[in-house]
Parts: C-alpha cells; structure tokens; sequence
C-alpha cells in the first residue's frame, strides 16, 4: 500500500488548499482514508476521515464547515479541501489508510486505526 501526499504550501490567513493523497496497492474495496496533521511541539491528530464506500465523513470540531474530505475512486486519489484557513491549520498534513475499515461503523480518526501512512506535507498559513 502507498500513501504520496501533495498539494501543500504556504498561503495567508483565510485562503485556500487542496491537498491530494494518491493511494495504490488496496488490498480490499472497504477502507477509510484519514487526514492527520502534526503541528510543531504538538502530538499528531486526526483531522477528518472518509468513508471509501459511501463516502461519509467524520471531522474534528475546529475545522467543521472549512475542510472538506472527498474521493475519486476512478484515479485512487482522496481530496482535502480547506477553506479559511487560519495560522492555526498550520502542520505537517498526512493522510492515512483504514485496510480494516467496516464500513458499518464511522470511519476513525483514531491513530491506532490506520494501517498505511504517507510522508506528509507542509501547510503554513500565515497571518
């Protein structure tokens, strides 16, 4: 399994991107994709998930109604839309891979739930 990240960069306080996860190599059709950040001096957290069946999504508090999680099953690639952003979005981003995934339950924004991690990329957002 391969996670590549890309997409990153450096934009000012309210502005906007798009990062992209391709992924190859998935064993089964049920998995979740997660988007983690690790800011600097901060422990790793999950952001927003995605379901790979339906396409649900769970996410954290501080970045509902900004970031946006989708996917294109055709190519293999997970979308992270992010709008308004704020110095504090400030991180390493990475995405990640649920190859236990049951797509019964909500997907995880728990570290120990995923399998299969890119390298990250860097968002800086100043202000």
């Amino acid at each position: 399994v391969q996670l590549v990240e890309s997409g990153g960069g450096m934009v000012q306080a309210g502005g906007s991107l798009r990062l992209s996860c391709a992924a190859s190599g998935f064993p089964r059709d049920d998995y979740a994709i997660a988007w983690f950040r690790q800011a600097p001096g901060k422990e790793r957290e999950g952001v927003i998930c995605i379901s790979g069946s339906d396409g649900s999504t769970e996410s954290i508090y501080s970045v509902k109604g900004r970031f946006t999680a989708s996917s294109d099953s055709a190519k293999n690639t997970m979308f992270l839309q992010m709008n308004s952003l704020e110095p504090e979005d400030t991180a390493v981003y990475y995405c990640a891979a649920d190859l236990a995934f049951v797509p019964e339950f909500p997907c995880s924004l728990r570290e120990h739930s995923y399998h299969a991690w890119g390298r990250g990329t860097q968002v800086t957002v100043s202000s």
